[in-house]
């Protein structure tokens, strides 16, 4: 059975146009409710620069600014998992807890990985 959403947008350039304002609301809202998230974009507005001034191949580079901007896709996820928990209920719930949790958890990884990482390349 079709069931399609009233507030699936159009087709072509004005869907693409409304993907994209619904994307830079995100990131708006992320960086003005997220202290994670304004923490992750300091750390890769630090990191860059490091990486930029290293002398490693471009594909060292590529890796290192990558990893960076997975930490933030997951923070974005984390917030949004947190934000959904949070719509449907305030009251502590066990499986409300264990979402939030969990998307903590992706996110210590996602930390974890670019610590590795750069471990890996500046020491190997």
């Amino acid at each position: 059975m079709d069931q399609y959403s009233p507030y699936k947008g159009k087709s072509g350039i004005k869907r693409i146009m409304n993907a994209t304002g619904y994307s830079v609301a995100g990131f708006k809202s992320a960086f003005r409710h997220e202290a994670a998230f304004r923490q992750i974009i300091l750390l890769n507005i630090v990191l860059l620069p490091i990486n930029l001034y290293l002398d490693l191949s471009k594909i060292e580079h590529l890796v290192l600014i990558l990893i960076g901007l997975l930490a933030l896709i997951v923070e974005l996820f984390n917030s949004a998992i947190e934000a959904v928990v949070d719509r449907v209920s305030l009251e502590k719930h066990p499986l409300a807890k264990n979402a939030k949790d969990m998307g903590s958890a992706a996110q210590f990884v996602a930390l974890a990985m670019i610590g590795i990482t750069w471990g890996v390349i500046l020491l190997f």
